[in-house]
């Protein structure tokens, strides 16, 4: 009878293993880059002209192109939106807020908000983040990454205010892994980064696993790279910079194939917003500024880029914004949202995997950016109880204003780059009745940041300077114009070394 029982014991266990391999199997490795501050005016497949970018371009050529990928326009808001699955009325991050620097106490709250990285290692997948967090400050939560999600850690801290080697991400970075924080002399970030993504797909290939790397290429200071150690003015920086880029995503997709993982692996790319203003690019002989913080195409409207197990390849105009990339992520997985949190997107993991499908959605939706301010008893708050937006359906844009009235109507089929508005033609006028019963959906008011207020560390920014820098961006509107060849020749000549 013991006998026995060992033998269906062995029996049941490489039953067991062989469940358990096929459930990793439907478990597809997750890989998740995120560019900081570049517009599709540098990217050649979206028709960018001034410089080569191979590797993205063969993920363009090899995977799926999608043309109305919508993030928000500033780092925060779409960051946290992705991270969350929520827009920013609904978690509350409408604003920028650089929380080492400015302190108060503010924090992304894991406990509060939910994260796709914490479902995803719940359910059974190995998680790590290399790149630019930015929402938490490590010298009050060391463990800030863990309780996000993530089993590994490589960051920059975000500039900790008067703490000077923090500020540098670039050069001689200050990072905080496991081991705390430190500077990396001699080394250049985005290397440091890359190869802790790739060395945990080497030491993990054999479980599911979920990578976010958000890079902290190209956002200023703009510096020369290792491969272009001669480069001087802002511009040529730049496009130092945005080359840079290309060559890490070559590496990251090449350790994909070395490591045989390709075949169960989606790799999708994208930017969180717009390229910084002071840079002009060239698409489709048009000159564009960069449009960072700006609801303008060129603030909000994404390259997006996947590549999928089944190699699918396509070019697709559905709809998409960033708060769909948590369900995504979880739908891909086949694993069931358990955090307890309602998201707001939608998955298009249809997309992903069908090639007929054109999405679920009707319209998209893009917010916020711009600094915050705090109030008395020092929580982050809005400035607005109802930020102004954009509304994107198939063929039109909307621009919402404060008061929640439409105030500007473009037709992106037509219009592009946003020339003429629309908004007193009176065959648009059905149109404004369309997007106004959007907008009966969404909230009149806006929640500020869900989260419970840390112990400041003692380094907290006035009050009246967060107040005073939210007064002053927000004059500037919500706009940004195309430039034009005269500004665009006088970047390009410019001789000062920034």
């Amino acid at each position: 009878m013991k006998v026995a029982r060992n033998i269906l014991f062995v029996l049941l266990f490489f039953v067991a293993m062989g469940c358990n391999r096929e459930t990793n199997n439907e478990q597809p490795n997750l890989i998740f880059i995120l560019v900081d501050d570049l517009g599709k005016e540098w990217f050649p497949s979206y028709g960018a002209t001034e410089l080569e970018t191979p590797n993205i371009d063969e993920l363009a050529a090899s995977g799926i192109k999608f043309n109305n990928a919508y993030s928000m326009p500033q780092c925060t808001p779409s960051r946290i939106a992705l991270m969350t699955g929520q827009y920013p009325f609904t978690n509350g991050w409408v604003n920028h807020y650089d929380v080492p620097r400015w302190g108060h106490g503010a924090n992304f709250d894991s406990e509060k908000n939910p994260s796709f990285a914490k479902v995803l290692r719940k359910a059974g997948y190995k998680t790590c983040v290399a790149g630019k967090w930015q929402v938490n400050d490590f010298r009050i939560e060391p463990d800030a990454m863990t309780k996000a999600g993530f089993d590994e850690y490589c960051m920059w801290t975000g500039y900790e205010s008067n703490n000077a080697p923090s500020d540098k991400r670039y050069w001689d970075p200050y990072i905080h892994t496991k081991q705390g924080s430190k500077t990396y002399a001699g080394q250049f970030g985005p290397d440091v980064f890359s190869d802790f993504i790739i060395d945990f797909l080497r030491k993990n290939k054999e479980n599911p696993m979920c990578v976010y790397y958000p890079m902290v290429l190209t956002h200023s200071p703009f510096v020369h790279t290792p491969l272009e150690p001669n480069v001087k003015t802002k511009y040529e920086k730049h496009r130092a910079m945005v080359r840079y880029t290309d060559v890490i995503v070559g590496k990251i997709v090449d350790a994909i194939n070395e490591l045989e993982i390709s075949d169960n692996t989606y790799l999708i790319f994208t930017t969180d917003n717009g390229t910084s203003n002071s840079i002009i690019g060239k698409r489709d002989s048009v000159y564009v500024r960069g449009g960072k913080a700006f609801l303008s195409e060129n603030g909000v409207n994404a390259p997006f880029l996947v590549l999928t197990p089944k190699k699918l390849k396509k070019e697709t105009n559905a709809l998409i914004d960033f708060t769909d990339i948590y369900s995504t992520l979880l739908d891909l997985a086949n694993v069931e949202n358990t955090s307890g949190f309602k998201t707001d997107g939608l998955s298009f993991a249809d997309v992903l995997t069908n090639e007929e499908s054109e999405g679920n959605r009707n319209w998209a939706l893009s917010m916020g950016g711009l600094p915050a301010v705090v109030s008395e008893d020092s929580l982050v708050k809005n400035r607005f109880e109802f930020r102004d937006r954009i509304i994107r359906t198939p063929k039109y844009k909307a621009y919402v204003d404060t008061a929640k009235q439409v105030v500007r109507i473009f037709d992106m089929e037509e219009d592009p780059y946003e020339t003429i508005n629309l908004i007193d033609k009176e065959d648009v006028k059905p149109v404004i009745s369309q997007f106004n019963e959007i907008l009966k959906d969404i909230p009149s008011q806006d929640n500020n940041p869900i989260y419970t207020r840390l112990k400041s560390n003692g380094n907290d920014v006035s009050i009246e300077m967060l107040k005073n820098g939210a007064i002053r961006t927000r004059k500037r509107g919500n706009m940004l114009k195309l430039a034009n060849e005269e500004a665009f020749d006088q970047l390009k000549n410019k001789t000062i070394k920034k």
